[in-house]
């Protein structure tokens, strides 16, 4: 590392400061409570018989109260004489593992013993058609075996491709539910037909499988629950566009156009299916999708723990950290590319020895004349934008927008003697 040190050291850092972005923060207080009256409508739980065994299919990401919307969801099952067990609907998330989805669960705090229900993973897989395309559609053995089948997600936009559809309970059917194979097959002809492929796909699986209904869920700019809604099979896809429509008016974002250095201290699967959402930084894993500020350079210094090792979306960076790449599992995350068939975001970016370093490669690599006007912005990660560090040359244009409030005074970053800022 002497040399990559000897063309770092004099590359400053400029003094920040803390901001805080404002949005609507509109949620919904009683969140446990919105289920309850969802489910009790029409066409929810009143459509699961006495005695039926029923799938919850529960996915891999940061979801706002997810363990809670589970349990609530499984005790109404219960309640209804109904024998509910849950499934992880995570496409190839976890390693690709059975054994790896389940811990993905555990992270998210969705477990047997607080969810008072079984968790049935397999990666197992039963083909129950194949599209005009010649794609297979494949679904999770378990559910299959189910009398009938409940998906809870978030909507949101996709992180790889735009649509009338994108995240949410479609694809959570067509991937989720399809286990690896099923995600490896509706990711085969590339993100440049999935707009078309997961409806597609979706509807042959709501057609052929006992799918009574979908919770779906948003959230606000601050990763909170803003509406809760109980989809019958039926309304899923027409109401799940409408919703998206909603997400995307709620998404999150940086306040400014344009970023030398973008800093994200966390990235993980339990963040974004990129680790960071690409609808934040700008940066995008595919051609088909766009949006966000204009980031010179990026750095990423850690791995959530939720992600299980699963460093997709660090290739999309410029500069990271070696702790981030000590942390990784390299071997799935690399399934997640071949699964996806879009390898970039799993390459290992530029490794630094530390943040410091990490840091200060991205000032000397971000094209501008004098270091010192570095417009530099630090996040948690895409999720929490609601207090972020931006550098003192971005105080004035701070000050002057109307959804920003200045908190601090400048300061200078103080990292600990391994080189790594506190967080």
């Amino acid at each position: 590392m002497s040399i990559l040190r000897t063309l770092l050291d004099d590359i400053p850092i400029p003094q920040m400061v803390r901001i805080r972005q404002k949005f609507d923060a509109a949620k919904v207080d009683d969140y446990a409570g919105a289920l309850r009256a969802e489910l009790a409508k029409p066409g929810a739980i009143d459509a699961i018989k006495p005695g039926q065994r029923v799938a919850v299919a529960v996915g891999s990401r940061g979801v706002a109260h997810i363990a809670d919307f589970t349990r609530v969801t499984i005790d109404a099952i219960k309640e209804a004489g109904a024998e509910p067990f849950i499934v992880p609907c995570m496409g190839s998330h976890g390693g690709a593992t059975a054994e790896g989805q389940r811990d993905v669960l555990h992270h998210l705090g969705v477990t047997e013993e607080a969810m008072g229900a079984p968790i049935l993973s397999s990666m197992d897989v039963v083909q129950i058609d194949k599209m005009p395309n010649g794609l297979p559609v494949y679904v999770d053995k378990y559910a299959y075996e189910a009398d009938a089948i409940v998906v809870i997600n978030r909507v949101k936009p996709h992180t790889a491709f735009r649509g009338r559809i994108e995240s949410g309970i479609m694809k959570m059917i067509a991937i989720g539910l399809g286990k690896q194979k099923g995600a490896e097959a509706c990711h085969q002809l590339g993100f440049k037909y999935m707009a078309e492929n997961v409806p597609a796909m979706a509807n042959i699986m709501l057609n052929k499988l006992p799918i009574v209904f979908g919770v779906a869920l948003v959230e606000n700019a601050y990763d909170e629950t803003c509406r809760v809604e109980v989809l019958p099979a039926a309304d899923i896809e027409k109401r799940e566009e409408q919703l998206l429509e909603e997400a995307k008016s709620r998404l999150p974002k940086l306040l400014f156009d344009q970023i030398d250095v973008l800093v994200i201290d966390y990235i993980g699967k339990n963040i974004s299916g990129d680790g960071m959402d690409p609808n934040v930084t700008g940066r995008y894993p595919t051609p088909y999708a766009h949006g966000g500020p204009d980031v010179s350079k990026m750095v990423v210094l850690d791995l959530t723990p939720e992600s299980k090792g699963n460093a997709n979306g660090v290739g999309t960076a410029d500069f990271t950290t070696q702790r981030l790449a000590d942390k990784t599992d390299w071997p799935g995350t690399y399934a997640n590319g071949l699964t996806s068939t879009v390898c970039a975001p799993t390459k290992q970016a530029t490794t630094l020895e530390n943040d410091l370093y990490a840091i200060k490669a991205a000032v000397k690599t971000c094209n501008i004349l004098d270091y010192t006007t570095c417009r530099l912005v630090r996040i948690r990660d895409t999720l929490h934008l609601g207090e972020i560090e931006i550098s003192v040359n971005m105080l004035e244009e701070a000050r002057r927008h109307p959804d920003i409030e200045v908190l601090t005074e400048p300061y200078d970053w103080t990292f600990d003697d391994e080189g790594y800022l506190p967080k």
